[in-house]
């Protein structure tokens, strides 16, 4: 049963997943390439100096990447669970609704895990030729809340999408926009250094907030 669900997971998400994995590993490579032509008209010494004196990392531009990536899937993924009416087709299944719930989460978390860890190894594997530990270091855990954000983003946006009422919906984005803020409250590089654990366990938590609202569609809660 479980791999019946994944492969329907696949087949409902691979277009739009294949596509994000496509447009944002280009942007990642577009950020490679700034750093690139930084090096080749002034050095890299430049490109220390400008890290180093202006807080610079280079893949300011991948910062709500995540976010947008994250949003976007749970919508892909949920919404037809919606529309369609499946969602009402999965709770007369003769298997558990959380379980199935769950594994549809851990798909799209390993997606997403598997999509973020190739942006990720492609700047540490660039970066790592002409930085120093310190450096390329710098940049990676800047770009981490943003990655954390952008799972705090799927497992939210799914919480909104399957809550079966309008009304309770438009207070948990008011929810989810706040909580996922957090990961953005400042620009410093590193600042989130000794607090990414607490977002981790944001993220966790966040796993079984879909819970809530699949509890709510079976007592009948709906519009």
């Amino acid at each position: 049963m479980e791999k019946a669900i994944l492969y329907k997971e696949w087949i409902k998400t691979r277009i739009y997943y294949l596509l994000a994995l496509t447009v944002s590993c280009g942007m990642v490579a577009y950020c490679i390439m700034k750093m690139r032509y930084v090096i080749e008209i002034k050095g890299v010494e430049h490109l220390w100096l400008v890290m180093l004196e202006r807080d610079a990392v280079f893949v300011d531009r991948l910062t709500y990447l995540p976010v947008v990536i994250g949003i976007l899937f749970a919508i892909v993924q949920f919404v037809p669970e919606m529309q369609q009416k499946r969602m009402k087709l999965m709770l007369h299944l003769p298997y558990p609704h959380f379980l199935n719930i769950a594994i549809m989460l851990l798909y799209g978390i390993g997606c997403l895990l598997i999509c973020f860890a190739v942006h990720l190894a492609g700047i540490w594997l660039y970066t790592r030729n002409f930085l120093p530990p310190e450096l390329y270091n710098r940049i990676l855990l800047t770009a981490l809340p943003w990655y954390i954000a952008g799972f705090i983003a799927y497992l939210l946006g799914a919480w909104c999408v399957l809550e079966p009422t309008w009304k309770r919906r438009v207070a948990y984005i008011a929810i989810a926009v706040a909580i996922t803020s957090t990961c953005f409250l400042s620009t410093t590089p590193e600042v989130y250094n000794r607090m990414a654990w607490l977002l981790v366990i944001y993220a966790i938590l966040c796993f079984f907030l879909p819970m809530l609202s699949v509890q709510r569609f079976i007592d009948g809660k709906q519009d």
